[in-house]
């Protein structure tokens, strides 16, 4: 199949923004002038009996409901939270995005006010608190009166990132997540991925998740193999393994998609991996199913070719397979292997030699080429085009 989807052919027609590292004093002071990543906000303040009816409103703010990470608050957090409110002790304000007249997205702080969501809604139940242990057990029409007119009284305020703060739609979904970034206040540092997963939701995004749950795939990495109780209720060991708690096997997959554009790479790993996720909400369900497709292909072939080694390096002084996955060496596993599916009968026919000429890679670059050296744009282009060029050889009639 072809190596590009359709929309995927002109998706760097135009250039990103470069980043200029050196300006003149004149210069940089012109960039400040000029406004440029200066972001325009404003203040808001609601009382939260108000705050829980207007979220009601048809439109007025999304709260993306497939939250950003795979790690929720439980009801013990929650209730923390409407202790605070009971004291009156002081709570972040929340952040969010114009994305319309009067239309929000939730940038920080969805946590907060699904926890206000469920108290209000009496879907919540006082637990763990400990100023107020009284308290314990009851939901809000449970509660005595006066407990009730107290936190009634209370107020959530909000910022609100304005349309203005960025020129060009590109810039404006950058700048949301440069400022998502900054403002992680849920307690537990978000990763870059959970980051991407809370802006860019959207077909593409929805396809990562599904590709995360491939067979071979998760075989690949070390993970348990799917079941749909998963989604809603993840179980507490596979929650404990960091690479799928912190979505590292959804930027894995990202990598593969990314890196196949490597004569685009810049702003290093992870912020190209950012500008590929932004030009990726252009993609059409005919490029998704592309995708979809070439993913499924690619990594049904590697695993049939490496088997149990899938994605381990050769360690050269000890004449074996490292125990472990090693992301650098997957993207050029996938990367080669996806630009060769047209000889994958062949390749998979000369698996052995696949397998030896890997080997032989490794022992001609002990430098740490093939295991993550280094992340600039000749690192990364030079890993995959020497797995590349050895695939060719090998595929040749």
């Amino acid at each position: 199949m072809e190596p590009l989807a359709p929309s995927e052919l002109g998706m760097w027609s135009v250039p990103p923004k470069l980043l200029q590292e050196k300006l003149t004093d004149d210069q940089i002071n012109e960039k400040y002038t000029s406004r440029e990543w200066r972001i325009v906000t404003e203040a808001n303040r609601e009382q939260l009996p108000n705050f829980v009816a207007a979220l009601s409103r048809q439109g007025w703010m999304d709260l993306r409901p497939f939250y950003q990470r795979r790690l929720r608050w439980d009801p013990s957090r929650q209730s923390k939270l409407i202790e605070s409110f009971i004291m009156n002790i002081p709570v972040p304000p929340l952040f969010v995005y114009e994305a319309d007249l009067a239309k929000y997205e939730v940038m920080d702080g969805q946590q907060r006010i699904t926890a206000i969501q469920e108290f209000y809604s009496n879907n919540l139940r006082l637990t763990g608190l400990e100023q107020w242990p009284e308290l314990n057990g009851r939901t809000y029409s449970r509660l005595p009166s006066e407990i009730r007119k107290g936190i009634d009284r209370r107020s959530i305020s909000y910022i609100v990132l304005l349309k203005e703060s960025a020129a060009t739609t590109e810039e404006q979904t950058l700048l949301r997540q440069l400022v998502f970034e900054r403002l992680n206040t849920g307690g537990v540092e978000l990763s870059q991925q959970e980051v991407r997963n809370c802006l860019y939701q959207g077909g593409f995004n929805s396809m990562l998740f599904e590709l995360a749950a491939h067979t071979a795939f998760r075989a690949a990495w070390g993970l348990p193999p799917y079941s749909s109780e998963e989604a809603t209720n993840p179980p507490s060991d596979l929650l404990r393994n960091t690479f799928y708690a912190k979505m590292t096997d959804v930027e894995v997959i990202l990598r593969f998609f990314a890196l196949r554009h490597v004569d685009h790479y810049q702003r290093g790993m992870q912020g190209f991996l950012d500008l590929y996720m932004v030009r990726s909400r252009r993609f059409t369900p005919e490029d998704l199913s592309h995708l979809g497709t070439l993913f499924t292909e690619t990594i049904e072939l590697a695993s049939a070719i490496y088997r149990d080694a899938i994605f381990r390096p050769w360690n050269v002084k000890e004449g074996k397979w490292a125990s472990s996955p090693q992301r650098a060496f997957a993207d050029a596993v996938m990367v080669g292997l996806s630009r060769n599916l047209k000889q994958a009968v062949l390749l998979l026919q000369r698996s052995e030699a696949v397998v030896d000429a890997t080997k032989h890679l490794f022992e001609q670059h002990t430098d740490g080429t093939f295991t993550g050296r280094g992340n600039t744009k000749a690192d990364v282009r030079e890993r995959i085009n020497l797995y590349d060029e050895m695939l060719r050889g090998i595929a040749r009639p």
